[in-house]
């Protein structure tokens, strides 16, 4: 349990005894009680806003609602003082013994702590990555992966049971010119001359390798066959080589899934059939005819009657087909059946999009709504694109001229922990540029370096303390420690908290953003010996000093390292 959620016990229990005393009624609404830090350190190591939240439930003023709660509070051995401050928040200072034990803590629960029953076995489907099975992974498709396999991470931490679901776009046209391009390289390969690939095809040179596999395998015998002949085996044969070239990408960042929905096989089976039966069941789709187009004039426009989906009914601007013209899906209609057919293994749904579909965000939580009665709960979360600079110059990439950035190329050049890290540095639907000189650059503004480097000095600090002194981290002497070395315990407990907060927000950026906290208070720490000796933390002559402030780092490393591997990076033990 954390120091956060043991003081909001005891919050719970004082309030508990007021209500017992008949100072307060019982049905008060408790929910939004919050204990966290006071925005400014200066005011005390807790905070909380109970009695602004219960004042006017209890019908008293806020402030004397807080010198009842603080006077219950202020009862506790572990509280040095409660404090009102502003309209009625109370503020409390804590013992020095608190914050040792919660040191202990993180050295008892090791890999373990911040973990939480939060999620209380819940399982939660998440679908990241998806990309159309037409080529390598590249960097279009890198910050989505890495936010979807950090929240997974996230998560799973947290409590819940995850699923990681990647979905094949294997039904649909691109499929098709992904097939007639490797029937083109199985051309070449089996010696003809084909000149220059044509409009509308893939380029790209990592499909010779499939067109030669296919050449040795299947022999000439589709070289002049019609397409009707070879467009099918092609598209099956092709779409399996890309995603083994996916697998391949993704295993260098360090992601993989559990499950690879495949959309050809959900209209097979009868999925999007289902799904639209249900809806009509409902009344929520109907045959009836699009709105022309407005703003342009099309000449041979005719009115077409289309199954639709009612999204005005969800504020939507018009209602939306979900089968084409020639009874084929749409991408609407499909990604209803495939969310209807995942809704059935999990609790909750949550969808990592690029940024370019955030218009069909509500309709299709609208829909997932409706075929799953509102009993799932079903977010998406956009990702921005992520600008590609070198030397301050923009890159640009195309998948279908063949020139782009692979994620396989990034990692060599920069490193898995560079690229992960970097990824979530910002939230997700925030804009990024990603430059590949200062991702690996050496300084402060690096936050993936100055993470990295708070971990390794702590390990470089235990080797050397070790080998020169034989001293090693105990838990003797911890009392002491100062205020400068509690102040940092203080910013090591706040992990739980964090993790709870993040993974409550589907917000995995929260973890960086607090690990480069925590590495700025290490790193502070250390510097303070620069400039006073007697806070280094080898001190020869002070071996009991010194095997505490060992054990101090030995724990903020902990918990670098938890944080770390929650974002999927590893921690450096030396740099």
């Amino acid at each position: 349990m954390s120091i956060f959620a043991r003081f909001a016990g005891y919050v719970d229990t004082a309030l508990d005894d007021l209500v017992a005393d008949g100072k307060l009624p019982g049905d008060l609404d408790r929910k939004n009680i919050t204990i966290e830090p006071p925005r400014d350190p200066s005011h005390g190591d807790l905070s909380t806003n109970a009695a602004m939240v219960l004042a006017k439930q209890a019908g008293q003023k806020p402030r004397d609602l807080a010198e009842l709660l603080a006077g219950e509070l202020d009862k506790l051995d572990s509280v040095t003082s409660a404090e009102i401050a502003g309209p009625g928040f109370i503020n409390l200072r804590l013992s020095d013994a608190v914050w040792l034990e919660e040191l202990r803590a993180i050295a008892d629960h090791g890999g373990d702590y911040g973990a939480s029953d939060m999620g209380a076995g819940r399982t939660v489907n998440i679908e990241y990555v998806s990309a159309n099975p037409t080529g390598p992974m590249h960097m279009g498709h890198c910050r989505g992966a890495v936010v979807g396999d950090a929240l997974a991470n996230l998560l799973e931490y947290a409590g819940h049971k995850v699923i990681r679901e990647y979905y094949i776009n294997d039904a649909g046209g691109q499929v098709n010119t992904l097939a007639r391009s490797a029937h083109l390289r199985y051309r070449e390969a089996l010696g003809e001359d084909i000149g220059a690939i044509p409009g509308g095809l893939y380029p790209g040179d990592y499909l010779k390798l499939v067109g030669a596999r296919l050449a040795q395998q299947l022999g000439d015998q589709y070289q002049q066959a019609d397409e009707a002949q070879w467009l099918a085996l092609f598209r099956r044969e092709a779409v399996a080589d890309m995603m083994d070239m996916i697998r391949d990408d993704l295993k260098l960042l360090g992601i993989h899934h559990d499950v690879f929905a495949s959309e050809a096989q959900l209209h097979e089976a009868g999925k999007a059939d289902a799904a639209e039966a249900q809806l009509r069941a409902r009344d929520l789709v109907y045959d009836g005819e699009l709105e022309k187009p407005k703003g342009k004039e099309i000449d041979d426009w005719e009115p077409v009657e289309l199954p639709l989906f009612r999204s005005t009914k969800f504020g939507d601007d018009q209602d939306r087909p979900i089968r084409k013209s020639d009874g084929s899906w749409t991408y609407f209609g499909a990604d209803l059946a495939y969310h209807f057919q995942k809704a059935d293994g999990a609790d909750r749904l949550i969808d990592i999009w690029g940024a370019d579909h955030a218009g069909t965000v509500k309709r299709i939580k609208a829909a997932v709504a409706a075929l799953t009665d509102g009993e799932i709960e079903f977010d998406v979360k956009l990702v921005q694109m992520v600008k590609l600079l070198r030397d301050g110059a923009p890159l640009k990439m195309s998948k279908r001229s063949g020139t782009f950035i692979t994620i396989a190329d990034m990692i060599r050049e920069v490193g898995k922990d560079a690229v992960r890290f970097t990824m979530l540095t910002r939230k997700a639907d925030a804009q990024m540029d990603f430059d590949f000189a200062k991702v690996i650059e050496a300084s402060r503004e690096n936050p993936v370096f100055y993470v990295q480097y708070a971990h390794a000095r702590i390990c470089s600090t235990l080797r050397k303390a070790k080998k020169e002194e034989g001293f090693t981290p105990s838990l003797d002497g911890l009392d002491l420690l100062g205020s400068e070395e509690i102040a940092l315990i203080r910013e090591a407990a706040n992990f739980p908290r964090i993790v709870e907060a993040a993974a409550k927000a589907a917000e995995p950026h929260r973890v960086a953003f607090y690990l480069n906290d925590l590495a700025s208070a290490f790193h502070s720490y250390w510097n303070m010996g620069n400039d006073r000796p007697d806070k280094r933390f080898i001190l020869a002559q002070e071996p009991q000093v010194s095997a505490a402030r060992l054990f101090l780092a030995a724990q903020i490393g902990q918990v670098i390292r938890n944080g770390l591997g929650l974002m999927g990076v590893d921690a450096a033990e030396s740099m």
